[in-house]
């Protein structure tokens, strides 16, 4: 383990040093990709968290992540935004367990979850990080807060980074398949403006290929390559929230904007109130909930209530949320609306719904 340590502290050494252009690109980008493949090693060899883990059950429509550094007011804003009890206190580290509360809003139940402030080093475990992590990645959606005067929204992108997170982004469109002679070839659909073909061969020889044929599909950089490789990344929408913005002026407020440039911010106060009704709804269409109608067999569609279900889910969410018998016992579905080709189209579990969707679920009895 030793070994491997210094491995990745002479490669994060040697890309510091060697200054990116043009001359340089191709060799750094293969010991970044050298890079990723020892930190996986050795996460590996780690066995990932340990001690004692966050065990938190997801429930509702949707799993909300508070994220933010000791002190930035997330067990205050939960508290405002749910039923929940979360410790509240002016000094670091007042949580030190996930404490879950329910928010409603326009018929969905969203899961908030407070957790302990991230510090630096989270990535690499310091502070419980590990064990934080974990759960922000297996979460919908994170809300990162700041407080209004400590912004270093940089050190927290930074951590988050480095545990495979990647923010408001999707997995790269690639796709290889192995084959047992003739070497790597790539193909693109696109043209490529950021690295060459080259350089994606040697990215993916550092990663075990030998034989494969690769077809890229985006005008990828080494890092999103590296990312399709890892196979471990959370790609997680993000929402970022100021807080204490009622103790500063707009003109601090604006200055801000230029400080945190390519990122949209709710200034809010959790303390009064303000901002909160613009959060929640955020929260929610970030979410991109759709409503689905259950139609019982032989009868009408309750139009009153529907069923709060995220986009691009399948059947087997609807069966999830009436019973947990229904998926296993689960014959066919009939749908009405935009996700069926005519009225009353007979589908299966992999069918994906579209909003305002009517649908009847068959279960074998």
């Amino acid at each position: 383990m030793p070994e491997i340590q210094e491995q990745i502290a002479e490669i994060e050494d040697e890309i510091q040093r060697t200054p990116y252009n043009k001359a340089t690109q191709h060799h750094i980008g293969k010991l970044k990709a050298k890079l990723a493949r020892l930190k996986e090693k050795a996460e590996k060899k780690t066995g990932g968290a340990t001690g004692t883990s966050y065990a938190v059950s997801k429930e509702g429509n949707a799993t909300v992540a508070l994220v933010g550094f000791p002190s930035a007011g997330k067990s205050t804003l939960l508290n405002q935004l749910t039923n929940a009890e979360s410790d509240v206190g002016d000094y670091d580290f007042t949580t030190l367990k996930i404490v879950p509360g329910m928010m409603e809003y326009k018929g969905a139940n969203i899961q908030l979850l407070d957790m302990p402030g991230i510090v630096r080093g989270a990535s690499r475990g310091r502070g419980r990080g590990r064990e934080i992590i974990s759960v922000i990645r297996a979460s919908d959606l994170i809300v990162i807060l700041l407080d209004v005067f400590e912004t270093n929204l940089g050190l927290m992108l930074e951590e988050l980074y480095d545990a495979g997170i990647r923010f408001n982004d999707k997995l790269p469109d690639i796709v290889a398949t192995r084959k047992d002679r003739g070497g790597i070839s790539v193909n693109t659909t696109v043209k490529l403006t950021k690295i060459d073909e080259e350089m994606i061969e040697d990215i993916f020889r550092e990663w075990g290929f030998i034989n494969a044929d690769v077809v890229v599909r985006e005008d990828v950089t080494e890092d999103r390559v590296i990312d399709w490789l890892a196979g471990n990344r959370a790609y997680i929408s993000s929402v970022l929230v100021l807080n204490k913005a009622d103790l500063v002026t707009k003109a601090y407020l604006n200055h801000l904007k230029k400080k945190l440039k390519g990122w949209e911010f709710l200034p809010i106060s959790a303390k009064n109130g303000t901002g909160l009704p613009k959060l929640r709804k955020k929260i929610y269409d970030t979410l991109e909930f759709i409503r689905v109608y259950m139609k019982p067999q032989g009868k009408e569609a309750d139009l009153e209530e529907p069923l709060v279900i995220q986009k691009g889910s399948t059947v087997v969410a609807v069966c999830d949320s009436i019973h947990r018998d229904f998926r296993r016992k689960f014959k066919h579905a009939n749908v009405w609306g935009k996700s069926a080709k005519f009225p009353g189209q007979r589908v299966g579990l992999g069918h994906v719904l579209k909003d305002k969707d009517v649908i009847t679920v068959i279960i074998q009895k």
